[in-house]
């Protein structure tokens, strides 16, 4: 108890010293620097609840509960306040409306304890907190079957409904993709060996590869090591060797990109117009 108190002393003694100035012969309060404070916030009956607010020190008590009120629920005649140290040590109890919160001479990290005196407020008990004391709904097995039941109906009924209005509106797949036969008939015109240019970007370069590559999908696929660097492999593809170049050299492509012809390297030193 000696402890606590010399502890309570040594902490008074320096707020004090901080706070007061001497004002002609007598002694007078004045909060120095900052006139608000940064309060710890607590209440006796949610054990959960606190939270940091900032008070102007010229507010009168009764001010602060009303702000209080507003934050916490407890109605400002139920509301008793106690102001304690940083350290957990009661300092004051705050039962003078009319005084200013500055008269209690708080310090930012200094906590506001907020008990509430209404046997019959609506924090009392845990029931803000609690969730066990709320009333579970409850349903039997053979009525929750019969809804799962019915859920399971409507929504069959409402994806069924739904993919009748998908497929009606696009083609279907086989019908969007080109035909086997169709790659087939472009890459007879594609040898391997032969210049070509591929789409997007007339990218050029020689045709090291046609024919397909399940890994990457049906149908026909071209194989291209291009002039430049403009590849993504080099001629490996998911594990696969489908042709041999340079790193970032190879490309593989759909037939219908490829067009084959006079289409020789490109001196990057050419000049666009003479």
């Amino acid at each position: 108890m000696c402890e606590v108190n010399r502890h309570l002393k040594a902490e008074l003694i320096a707020l004090n010293a901080c706070k007061r100035k001497k004002v002609g012969s007598g002694m007078a309060m004045e909060v120095f620097g900052e006139d608000s404070v940064m309060l710890r916030v607590t209440h006796s009956n949610l054990k959960t609840f606190a939270c940091d607010m900032r008070f102007a020190v010229e507010l009168s008590v009764e001010a602060v509960k009303e702000k209080l009120w507003r934050k916490c629920g407890t109605s400002v005649n139920s509301m008793h306040l106690e102001l304690y140290s940083s350290s957990n040590y009661k300092l004051a109890d705050l039962s003078d409306n009319s005084k200013t919160l500055g008269f209690y001479s708080p310090l930012d990290g200094f906590r506001l304890h907020v008990v509430d005196l209404d046997p019959a407020s609506i924090s009392s008990g845990g029931w803000l907190e609690d969730t066990s004391l709320v009333e579970k709904y409850k349903i039997s097995e053979e009525a929750y079957n019969k809804r799962q039941g019915i859920f399971l109906l409507n929504r069959n009924y409402t994806f069924r409904k739904y993919k009748e209005k998908f497929t009606s509106q696009i083609p279907a797949t086989a019908e969007a993709k080109i035909p086997d036969t169709s790659m087939g008939d472009l890459c007879a015109n594609i040898k391997v060996g032969s210049r070509c240019e591929v789409e997007p970007g007339a990218k050029r370069g020689v045709v090291k590869f046609v024919g397909p590559a399940e890994p990457l999908g049906p149908g026909f696929w071209v194989g291209v090591q291009y002039d430049e660097p403009l590849g993504k492999h080099d001629g490996v593809v998911k594990g696969v060797r489908y042709f041999e170049c340079p790193p970032s050299h190879g490309g593989m492509v759909r037939p219908e990109k490829v067009k084959v012809g006079d289409y020789p390297e490109r001196d990057p030193f050419e000049e666009d117009e003479i």
